[in-house]
């Protein structure tokens, strides 16, 4: 390859010995300027995955020289392969390993009667929790907030019951050969993080680093000393903040370059990703490729229909459906169906075992708390999918989902779609512009707009080739028509 300015400018830092955070754009070959470091130097290196599908096309990318793992692959390498014994064993329900704990009662706080269905769900997903961050001990902000017990006092009692059998979960976990709580990848991770590790290479190149797990972040900056660090990512895509990943590039120590041209799409569609990147107070701007005519426009029959929520996603299916479509999900549907799942057996009168709906002991109690707490606002459109179409024509959509292999149209949240790209794309009209300013007002100021959405809509626009459809995003033109300054 012909490497670019940017592209060279990162080689001579590499080739200086810096320890480099590289900041590349939507299409701007991460990928390639990485291939283009390694092959450039006979020095052993290691290249940290973001899942096993981005591993294996690494391998054909790097050379011999570069090995192309997960940090998951590195783990299992170490310590993980002897828990190989407990990683096989059957799946057991939530309530069971926790009367194996001791966990057997139930518990009142405040009006909620906690059942020990939930008690040990939530003492498990504390573990979890712990397991992806960088922390040694498993504290009281591992706990996670339960639906419909939303006062602070309410939670600290729960967390004050809950972590010390938390904490007696993680115990179990230590052991090697059996234990009653069933032992997953996470754990292994976390155990060997613990270790503090020592990976042998002379530089280490971590991918999407702008969503690193914490527990990953420690591992990788733990080899400073000792190996040269490279790390490529946007941090104008840090969109997993909320499940606790971290912008590892924030205040890296070493040289800080960009990657701003995009081999992806053209200039139109670097425009609008432009006034994305500037409403998210992105310091990064994009160059489009002058060659590639990406169009801004309708689209009727778009190969990838993108949205902001899973609730969003389920409806386009079912339109997408209802219309005679073959219809993939990103992802699956396995987290729709656990949903909707979750709203039958509420509806016929029985506990939900959802995570997100555990506390909610009938239909109507949930309708309620979307409607009128301010902590359920969210679950408002999921509400309103059920009660138009119920659950089981939302099961049956699901049934009826494609591979994308085969499929007409992909329909993903804006989330699963981060690292794809589609020849057209639409954007589905879940992507709400921000409240007007005052009562009465008819646009809403795009000053107002949280910035955490803006990376989100960023994502969603640079994900075409040829043609985008703004669909739900076309609100920003009507309030901000200059666009960027």
């Amino acid at each position: 390859m012909n490497p670019t300015d940017e592209q060279a400018a990162a080689a001579d830092a590499f080739h200086a010995g810096d320890h480099v955070a590289l900041q590349a754009g939507a299409g701007t070959g991460k990928t390639s300027t990485l291939s283009l470091l390694a092959r450039s130097t006979q020095r052993r290196g290691r290249y940290l995955a973001y899942n096993r599908a981005i591993a294996a096309d690494a391998r054909s990318c790097f050379p011999g020289t570069v090995t192309c793992k997960t940090a998951h692959a590195l783990a299992y390498a170490a310590v993980g392969h002897r828990y190989t014994r407990r990683l096989n064993a059957p799946r057991r329900p939530a309530w069971r390993t926790g009367c194996d704990l001791g966990l057997t009662d139930s518990l009142r706080i405040g009006d909620r009667d906690i059942s020990q269905r939930t008690l040990s769900n939530a003492a498990l997903r504390t573990v979890t929790r712990f397991c992806h961050t960088a922390e040694p001990t498993i504290g009281h902000h591992h706990v996670p907030r339960l639906r419909g017990l939303d006062d602070p006092d309410h939670h600290a009692e729960l967390t004050k019951f809950l972590v010390p059998f938390a904490r007696k979960a993680w115990r179990d976990l230590q052991y090697l050969d059996e234990g009653v709580v069933r032992f997953d990848h996470d754990h292994y991770l976390k155990i060997w993080a613990l270790t503090q590790p020592r990976v042998d290479a002379d530089f280490l190149l971590l991918d999407e680093a702008q969503d690193t797990n914490p527990v990953v972040e420690q591992v990788f900056l733990a080899q400073r000393d000792h190996a040269q660090l490279v790390m490529v990512g946007d941090s104008a895509q840090a969109i997993y903040h909320w499940r606790g990943a971290r912008d590892v590039m924030t205040g890296f120590d070493g040289s800080r370059l960009t990657l701003t041209q995009s081999f992806r799409f053209g200039p139109r569609l670097a425009t609008e990703a432009n006034r994305w990147l500037a409403l998210a107070d992105a310091p990064l701007r994009l160059t489009g490729t002058d060659t590639i005519a990406t169009e801004l426009g309708p689209v009727i029959r778009p190969d990838a229909v993108l949205c902001r929520t899973n609730v969003g996603a389920m409806a386009q299916v079912m339109q997408l459906m209802s219309a005679g479509l073959r219809v993939a999900l990103a992802g699956g549907g396995q987290g729709l169906q656990a949903l909707a799942m979750a709203a039958r057996d509420l509806k016929q009168g029985r506990r939900a075992h959802h995570p997100e709906l555990l506390l909610f002991t009938t239909w109507h109690d949930l309708q309620e708390y979307a409607a009128y707490d301010p902590n359920g606002r969210d679950l408002q459109p999921f509400v309103d999918l059920v009660d138009t179409h119920g659950p089981e024509a939302i099961l049956s959509a699901v049934a009826r989902l494609a591979p994308e292999d085969t499929a007409q149209v992909t329909v993903s949240t804006a989330h699963k779609a981060k690292g794809r790209e589609w020849t057209s794309v639409r954007i589905a009209g879940d992507f709400e512009p921000p409240a007007p300013d005052h009562p009465g007002d008819e646009q809403a100021d795009t000053r107002q707009i949280d910035k955490s959405e803006a990376r989100l809509a960023y994502v969603a626009v640079t994900r075409t080739r040829q043609r985008l459809d703004l669909g739900g995003l076309s609100w920003v033109s009507q309030t901000n028509p200059t666009g960027p300054a």
